[in-house]
């Protein structure tokens, strides 16, 4: 099993080259875990220097809820077609292009009390030579989707324990306002069908990640 000493080293390697700036993707099903090793590993990246990664969510490019609303998808929020795809891969192809300007670049991010995208709110300044981006569809091969991949130097699968996924999943809906019954059965319904279209993908990563085990990530 991959430590996570294992992953800092390759994705310092990833990042190597100093005259381009790298995209790695962290993907995984809902409650995998991806965001969680997203952070620790562009913190253990940066440690106490000047930073040099960054991390920037897929879920950023959620659609609004007025806007579900009005395309009548709320009650499938968190699908595919729930997201601004074809933003997301504008945004990749930006950040790997825009390094030598001299200007921050902003992207959007989650705001998980409202469950609302919020613009402009992460920066990745021009000395940034790795970005971390994280979510669920950094795979499929649909739409806009494969654009996402295309912009990507290289995408970690994350996977863990299902009844542990399904736990933390429940938890997490349960602390930003669902009841415990709602819980369940969203995860059971919504999570469930996204999550077996994430794990479809899994062949099409670069690197698989177990997280959870007593010496992995």
């Amino acid at each position: 099993m991959l430590t996570f000493d294992d992953l800092v080293r390759r994705a310092r390697s990833l990042a190597g080259d100093g005259g381009r700036r790298t995209l790695l993707g962290i993907v995984g099903s809902p409650g995998a875990g991806k965001t969680t090793l997203a952070e620790r590993l562009v913190r253990e990246l940066n440690g106490a220097g000047e930073p040099w990664a960054a991390q920037v969510p897929m879920d950023g490019f959620h659609l609004a809820d007025v806007e579900l609303d009005r395309l009548g998808r709320r009650d499938r929020k968190g699908a595919p077609d729930t997201f601004d795809a074809a933003g997301y891969a504008a945004l990749l192809r930006r950040l790997r292009e825009e390094t030598d300007g001299g200007d921050v670049v902003y992207a959007p991010g989650f705001e998980r009390v409202l469950e609302q995208p919020i613009a402009g709110s992460v920066p990745v300044p021009p000395q940034v030579r790795l970005v971390v981006t994280e979510g669920n569809y950094l795979l499929l091969a649909t739409g806009a989707w494969a654009r996402v991949r295309a912009a990507l130097d290289e995408v970690w699968f994350c996977e863990t324990d299902e009844d542990e996924r399904v736990r933390r999943l429940v938890a997490r809906h349960e602390e930003f306002g669902k009841g415990h019954e709602e819980a369940v059965a969203w995860v059971g319904r919504s999570d469930r069908l996204n999550a077996e279209l994430v794990a479809a993908t899994r062949d099409r990563a670069d690197l698989v990640v177990r997280v959870g085990g007593p010496d992995g990530a």
